[in-house]
């Protein structure tokens, strides 16, 4: 997703009563700030689907649910409110009726815009990785075949893969591998 530049500061029970009076529109609430989501491009779009569709594929049957961009989570234990490109949830709590948003995520992908590469790398990536629950975090980009994988490890550490083209890309937290070209199938790079 495309953050819009337009942003404005307010109080956690405004953006909580924007959310739910805006509910064609999603907002992400970082630090105080609200961002307004917009469409990305048709790379954008094609690499969260594929991702979506081989990782429901991979999980069917399973405790994992995958989401889309339309569900927000909420970082454990904060007043910060995301919506990932791609969410994994494991948890019993995160499907129970009542639920409004994913509170036990364990994996996060976000598709790099080069308007949304800054915050997602830098503001958003800090974010989730203080979230307990979240053993992944992965950038995928929208511009190149080049995939990152942020895996939690032992004693609060952080391991970094890096994917290129030719390589399976492996979530661990999932015991799921995905080859490269099959996460770029049909996207064109305008440098190709």
């Amino acid at each position: 997703m495309v953050a819009h530049p337009n942003r404005s500061r307010m109080s956690v029970e405004e953006y909580l009563e924007l959310d739910r009076s805006s509910p064609d529109t999603k907002y992400e609430y970082i630090d105080g700030e609200v961002y307004l989501m917009a469409g990305g491009s048709p790379a954008h779009a094609r690499i969260a689907a594929t991702l979506i569709r081989e990782l429901g594929f991979h999980l069917r049957g399973g405790p994992c649910d995958v989401y889309t961009s339309d569900v927000k989570v909420r970082v454990f234990g904060t007043d910060q409110y995301l919506h990932p490109d791609i969410t994994v949830s494991c948890d019993e709590r995160d499907r129970q009726p009542e639920v409004e948003m994913l509170e036990y995520p364990c994996l996060v992908i976000e598709v790099l815009s080069p308007s949304t590469e800054r915050i997602d790398r830098h503001k958003k990536s800090n974010l989730y990785r203080a979230m307990p629950s979240i053993k992944e975090y992965v950038l995928v980009d929208s511009q190149e075949q080049a995939v990152e994988v942020y895996r939690r490890v032992e004693n609060g550490f952080w391991w970094f893969s890096y994917f290129g083209p030719g390589d399976r890309v492996e979530l661990d937290s999932l015991g799921v591998t995905i080859p490269i070209e099959v996460i770029y199938e049909r996207v064109t790079f305008s440098n190709a």
